[in-house]
């Protein structure tokens, strides 16, 4: 088993490179780190371009032989703790990362959902890996995200997706409003999250319907607003006048469940 100890081996430069967005756009690749998400990549036949394991990890059994075993089936390299740590995106590494092929395309839209959830500029990671979470959670299988929406495949989105990455669909729009214009013919209708509305989440049926959130601060933009077929808001007793991101959408899309529940 050869090891590499060299930081300028030409694998580990182009490992490192994938920490930004530049590069994971221009090779269509991404890292997720860790045992869970290795095993949630192999579980969701993710396709996996290549395995990092650390050889200290290994031999300590922090890695257990039963993924050992798994990972030996793709692609694999080995390297020292010194060179895992320069690689890897966290404090404490458990010594196990992979490259995965990012997989995403416009045409992939599925129209035989009845909700389609669209994020316009959403700014944190941590917001954005939590509504792959929720949208996971309740079983839709995508996501329109705007250009201007943060990177999906940044390591702390990745993360906090807790594999949720590996099953919802990532559908990146250069345009949002065209996009969303050609989800009207497809029979869908366009609802807005908007603080200058009097409808309530409560009051609207949610059955084809392309529900948008906007941006932590400013909200959804003014051409998607006008745009809109529906305008809804949280209804709201206390003082505080908005909510979180991933808070907003996890209520929206659990009064989506409830409605189908109900039905």
């Amino acid at each position: 088993m050869q090891i590499i100890t060299s930081k300028d081996n030409e694998i580990i430069k182009n490992i490192r490179k994938l920490k930004e967005k530049k590069y994971r756009d221009l090779n269509n690749e991404y890292i997720v780190e860790g045992i869970k998400m290795i095993r949630e990549a192999i579980k969701e036949e993710a396709v996996i371009n290549l395995i990092v394991v650390c050889e200290e990890n290994m031999e300590s059994g922090t890695i257990d032989k039963k993924l050992l075993y798994e990972i030996a089936k793709y692609e694999c390299i080995y390297v020292n703790k010194k060179i895992f740590s320069l690689i890897s995106d966290v404090q404490n590494p458990q010594g196990i990362l992979a490259i995965i092929k990012k997989e995403n395309s416009e045409e992939n839209i599925d129209y035989k959902e009845d909700m389609i959830v669209v994020l316009d500029g959403i700014q944190d990671p941590g917001n954005l890996g939590t509504i792959l979470r929720t949208i996971d959670s309740i079983g839709l299988n995508q996501v329109i995200v705007s250009k201007e929406t943060a990177d999906a495949y940044n390591p702390k989105v990745v993360r906090s997706t807790m594999g949720a990455i590996f099953r919802v669909n990532i559908i990146e729009s250069d345009n949002l409003l065209e996009t969303l214009k050609n989800m009207k013919k497809h029979k869908f209708k366009v609802m807005a999250t908007s603080l200058e509305t009097q409808n309530s989440i409560y009051d609207v049926d949610y059955n084809k319907k392309v529900v948008v959130i906007g941006n932590e601060a400013n909200g959804v933009s003014n051409e998607i607003l006008e745009f809109a077929d529906e305008k809804i808001k949280i209804p709201m007793l206390g003082k505080t006048e908005s909510l979180n991101a991933s808070v907003a959408t996890g209520i929206i899309l659990y009064e989506y469940v409830r409605s189908k529940i109900k039905k």
